[in-house]
């Protein structure tokens, strides 16, 4: 994914993803708090349904809890998402949900900073305020 400028910065808004209510899928959401203390110049926006991305933009930058991968990693390529690995809704909701609005022209991009399951919270704290400054 190509960097996008924008007045503030390249990344202005990063919609996170996560259920507060299921201890693997937290993360994201218990990252909150402190990521927005260290880029306050940018929206952390909590999402709870795959569906409300439409209305975020043509190029969407996110936070995710992602199954199978070991340490915090960038996602650029929607086709990398394999949709039969589901772990939690979701993960089924939001690949189908980008999958489908890159294929019908709504969405021309999405990075994904996907934070693995178990993973500890200092850790993945310091990985991705690493992945965001790379892409500001």
């Amino acid at each position: 994914m190509e960097k996008k400028q924008s007045g503030k910065g390249r990344i202005t808004k990063i919609l996170v993803f996560g259920n507060p209510l299921v201890e693997i899928d937290s993360l994201p959401i218990k990252l909150m708090p402190d990521l927005e203390k260290a880029f306050p110049e940018i929206e952390f926006k909590e999402i709870d349904a795959a569906d409300q991305v439409e209305d975020e933009g043509r190029d969407l930058v996110i936070i995710d809890a992602v199954f199978g991968i070991k340490r915090v990693e960038v996602i650029t390529d929607l086709e990398s998402i394999q949709l039969e690995k589901i772990y939690t809704m979701h993960d089924f909701d939001l690949g189908i949900t980008l999958k489908l609005l890159k294929k019908i022209g709504k969405l021309d991009s999405a990075l994904i900073f996907g934070v693995p399951l178990h993973y500890p919270k200092k850790r993945a704290l310091k990985e991705v305020a690493e992945k965001i400054r790379l892409y500001m």
